[in-house]
């Protein structure tokens, strides 16, 4: 249908020069029709008629029997339902004159559409990482091929479709605020704005869906590969008799990090009786740990986003960290930077100084780590200063260390 034949048949009411906010409302929200249309036909259709329906017609016939296709298209039939039950809809409320058009956005929005978008979107990481495993398949790298020659594609690849919905999410409340601003009345514009304040609040809702998510994932990964050591070996000064040591049944550490939010990681060099170790450090919400790095020959088959390529990398090659002591509670801990003048001096240069303290102000550990660059150094101590900071905050019922500068320089030591 012709944009200009449209508008000029929908505006026996209005028109550009009796009433040109009238006519830019219906321009607006003819917008919203058009790019709705492209979104449902050239994307959610091209994904459903032609990968997964391919990819189900090949499943029929026992090939390609073992691929998921819940992991790689996720909840995309409903999508495709929401987005056509939602273009009749408005192409109906647009030929009465766009009488009710904040009543069906409403409804529409907060009954389907933003849920299942939700829905897909929690997928999508996981659909690439998905997809990336099965691109070695030689029978699959056919499939995706086919599919893609086909003339319905224009040449967009399957990634570029399946992202499709989640920038669809984003570009709503843009749409929709256009459509707000050419209402006559403060009313009717508050009415319309509050729907596009809906979605931006599905949208952040995501998010924070999206990052506890990769924060579980992570620490689940992680929980498998730390190595809690008995205290016998920890501690060399620990000496405990053979025949005692199954009284001193070593407790279950795995469940400490489960709940936690990993905050900050990377490696750093521990100075330890004058020799340079390589650590990983990982910073939680509550604690922090540093650990040493023991590679293995096993090969873990981990399916992650990249958020760390480094820590990423290392969990792919199965290697597993070792606690070199215990947890650092945040609420006991104080941060000493080392000031370049006595790093120089020192020949530890991006070096800073991590002490634990106990419950009566005893020093009972101090770790000298050093960072790859200044930048690294400044980054760690700002992330543990805010950890800290968020920590004391949060937890008021209990009383702790009061500190008067988290950052002391080596010269006031």
């Amino acid at each position: 249908m012709n944009r200009a034949k449209f508008l000029q048949d929908q505006s026996s009411q209005w028109s550009a020069t009796s009433d040109p906010l009238g006519f830019k409302r219906q321009e607006a929200i003819w917008e919203l029709f058009t790019s709705e249309c492209v979104y449902f036909l050239d994307q959610l259709m091209v994904l459903k008629e032609v990968f997964l329906a391919t990819l189900t017609n090949l499943q029929m016939r026992t090939c390609l029997a073992d691929i998921d296709a819940w992991r790689l298209f996720a909840n995309l039939s409903e999508l495709c339902l929401v987005s056509f039950g939602f273009l009749n809809n408005l192409l109906r409320v647009i030929k009465d004159s766009l009488a009710d058009v904040e009543l069906l956005c409403w409804q529409a929005f907060q009954q389907s559409i933003c849920h299942s978008l939700q829905k897909y979107c929690l997928n999508y990481s996981t659909a690439l990482l998905y997809l990336d495993s099965l691109k070695p398949r030689e029978d699959f790298g056919s499939y995706v091929k086919w599919c893609e020659g086909n003339n319905q594609c224009r040449r967009l690849q399957l990634r570029d479709l399946l992202v499709a919905p989640l920038q669809r999410l984003t570009r709503y409340p843009l749409l929709l605020r256009n459509i707000a601003r050419r209402f006559r009345t403060e009313e009717e514009s508050k009415d319309a704005q509050a729907i596009a304040e809906q979605v931006d609040m599905s949208i952040c809702d995501l998010e924070g869906k999206v990052k506890w998510l990769d924060n579980y994932q992570k620490v689940k990964q992680l929980r498998d590969a730390l190595v809690w050591l008995p205290v016998w070996e920890r501690d060399k000064r620990a000496f405990i008799p053979e025949t005692v040591k199954h009284l001193l049944k070593p407790m279950t550490l795995e469940n400490l990090i489960s709940h936690r939010s990993l905050l900050h990681e990377g490696k750093l060099v521990l100075i330890e009786n004058a020799k340079l170790i390589d650590v990983y450090v990982f910073l939680f919400d509550e604690f922090l740990l540093i650990t040493k790095i023991k590679r293995n020959k096993k090969v873990s088959n981990s399916l992650r986003l990249a958020q760390n390529p480094e820590l990423d990398q290392l969990l792919k090659e199965g290697c597993t960290f070792t606690v070199l002591d215990q947890p650092v509670s945040l609420d006991r801990l104080q941060l000493r930077n080392i000031d370049q003048f006595n790093a120089s001096t020192s020949g530890l240069p991006h070096s800073f100084i991590i002490t634990h303290q106990n419950r009566y102000q005893q020093c009972i550990g101090a770790f000298v780590l050093q960072a790859a660059s200044e930048a690294s150094k400044r980054a760690w101590l700002s992330k543990i200063e805010e950890a800290v900071s968020a920590l004391l905050k949060l937890d008021s019922q209990h009383a702790r260390v009061k500190y008067a500068s988290l950052w002391l320089e080596s010269s006031q030591i």
